[in-house]
């Protein structure tokens, strides 16, 4: 008897919810909905393309021209959407991938989870040794890999990734398959600067929706008009 009453509670509540005029209500409606939308977008992307997070933004300026700071990024997973390529296997096999060869790969850098993501291109796989050649070309100082991975490079970076020193990282190491979290399959211009000022965005979309709610609110409130008499007066 007693969980019947408890249902019947909840079924008032939520109707209560469903039809309530008040703004709060109102105001609370909308962002439920709009929670929903943004959940159902993330889970159809994870579906889709088989990663987390699905999409991630440039915010530097080391893969000019092929990427700039702001495109939205759409990752997935490593060989989904075509096989894996490096750019030496692009360069045997004339592949380009963002005007290049090779993927450009989103990693965490030795595996560190509490920085951003790198969106580099993967040049090659090595085995740990001596590294001396990339790119087909000789480098400046010799370069020894302490475990096999991948050497990433920014296509506007004058160096490849695990010849530099990141600030809080230090010097990277190849890239183990662990570490990748996709491949990016295609960018979209100017709307990753949304998410880069998420923050701003969702007080200004809250701000816009009470002050529409209060508006409504106040034009309900606001008495009407007396209509006015008719008729002729009387002798």
């Amino acid at each position: 008897m007693a969980d019947n009453d408890n249902k019947r509670d909840i079924r008032t509540l939520v109707s209560q919810f469903r039809t309530s005029d008040h703004w709060a209500v109102s105001l609370a409606r909308d962002l439920l909905w709009i929670v929903a939308v943004v959940g159902g977008i993330a889970l159809a992307l994870f579906l889709i393309c088989g990663t987390w997070p699905a999409v991630v933004t440039i915010e530097s300026q080391s893969m000019v021209p092929h990427m700039n700071v702001g495109d939205l990024v759409v990752v997935v997973q490593k060989d989904r959407y075509g096989s894996f390529e490096t750019w030496v296997d692009g360069n045997a096999s004339g592949t380009l991938k963002f005007q290049d060869y090779g993927d450009v790969i989103i990693y965490k850098p030795n595996g560190i989870t509490t920085v951003h993501p790198i969106i580099h291109r993967a040049i090659q796989y090595v085995e740990p040794g001596s590294v001396t050649e990339m790119k087909g070309k000789k480098l400046p100082i010799n370069y020894t890999a302490s475990h096999s991975g991948y050497i990433t490079w920014g296509d506007n970076n004058r160096y490849p990734d695990q010849l530099s020193n990141y600030p809080g990282i230090g010097q990277i190491e190849p890239v183990k398959n662990e570490w990748i979290v996709g491949k990016a399959l295609f960018t979209v211009p100017v709307v990753g600067y949304l998410p880069l000022h998420i923050v701003e965005v969702t007080i200004v979309i809250v701000g816009i929706m009470v002050i529409h709610e209060l508006y409504l609110r106040s034009r309900q409130d606001k008495p009407g008009k007396q209509p006015k008499k008719s008729g002729k007066k009387q002798r």
